[in-house]
């Protein structure tokens, strides 16, 4: 075996299985599953000590953005913007500005104009970031954006959140220039904005996630949706599948099982463990995250730390039942607006058979 334990710690868990699978010998799983949960381990670790820190420094109200640099921060490691470092720097910088303005602009605008908001906020973090959505930058960012505008802030704690959004650019900043400072050298970012166009799926299945969210998310502050994000998160993960499709049953299925599995479990196991270790059940269920590459029983485990926090708010009864109904919302809404997108894509965009 040549592989070193740091390199099989760097991998992904879906690499690390396929490895697991293909080993010959006993030592080699052993290695690979030992790699695998120490990995699980330390991610977890590492989420509570930063996350901890940063909402001790800049207030709790602020833990979202600290959730949200920590998942930048991971990601930012292995998938750059796809141009040269010098431009990223200044996309990276708008990006951490519209996730600090947009959620509490969205609070104090009057309803007609939250479309166009979200619209444009989200569009532009997916043209900045996103050109290659098979690399997961696409749910990364929209997870951040969907999850701050749930937990917006106003005056002197609006303030220390962009204190905060300021030491995550240079500890995002300072990864990305490391790690991909002599990647993409010849491309600039106005030559990525002018090669725009509506006719790749690329574009396209940007369009259609910049739109379908921007809806869900103002239907769900209009309606005063509680937890509106969570319908966020699942229409989300409907459109935020690529390559693009009209098709989205599989991971409507996926979904809607996913979330009734895992509220269930976390309903199960809230109530059999001692009280003392219940605030253990959501880095629980980020160490068995970990573990997991099946959509649906990652869908499953995020349910765990949702559910901590709504528990504490709605009570366990309410808060399972409200993470379900709001599942269900948010995915019929994406199935419904995924296929209407894609019958007008087909008249209006997509090229037609006689000119491929």
């Amino acid at each position: 075996m040549t592989m070193k334990f740091y390199n099989a710690l760097q991998m992904d868990p879906a690499v690390l299985k396929r490895e697991i699978a293909a080993c010959e010998t006993r030592r080699e799983k052993i290695f690979y599953r030992v790699a695998m949960a120490v990995r699980s381990v330390l991610v977890v670790a590492f989420a509570i000590v930063f996350i901890s820190l940063l909402s001790g420094m800049f207030g709790a109200d602020n833990t979202p953005l600290a959730v949200a640099l920590f998942c930048m921060m991971l990601g930012i490691r292995f998938v750059n913007f796809e141009y040269c470092i010098g431009d990223s720097l200044i996309p990276l910088a708008a990006v951490l500005a519209i996730l600090v303005l947009a959620p509490s602009a969205a609070m104090v605008i009057p309803p007609f104009f939250l479309v166009p908001l979200h619209f444009a906020a989200f569009f532009a973090l997916l043209c900045m970031t996103t050109q290659r959505p098979e690399m997961g930058n696409g749910g990364l960012y929209s997870f951040a954006y969907i999850y701050l505008t749930g937990n917006p802030v106003v005056g002197e704690a609006l303030i220390r959140r962009g204190l905060l959004a300021l030491v995550g650019y240079l500890i995002c900043g300072t990864i990305l220039f490391a790690k991909h400072r002599n990647q993409h050298k010849t491309t600039r970012f106005v030559q990525v904005m002018r090669k725009f166009d509506l006719s790749t799926p690329i574009h396209l299945w940007q369009l259609r996630m910049a739109l379908g969210v921007s809806l869900v998310l103002a239907a769900g502050q209009v309606f005063e949706v509680e937890r509106f994000m969570w319908m966020g998160f699942a229409c989300a993960s409907l459109l935020s599948e690529y390559p693009y499709s009209g098709n989205t049953t599989a991971r409507f299925r996926q979904r809607i099982v996913g979330a009734v599995a895992g509220s269930c479990a976390f309903f199960v196991f809230y109530l059999v463990i001692p009280e003392a270790f219940q605030p253990l059940m959501g880095p629980l269920g980020g160490l068995c995250l970990g573990f997991c590459t099946d959509y649906r029983y990652k869908t499953a485990m995020n349910c765990f730390g949702a559910l901590m926090l709504g528990a504490g708010i709605y009570g366990l009864q309410g808060a399972v039942i409200l993470r379900i109904v709001d599942t269900v919302l948010g995915v019929i809404f994406g199935l419904v607006f995924a296929s209407l997108f894609h019958r007008l894509a087909a008249v209006r965009i997509l090229p037609k058979p006689e000119d491929e």
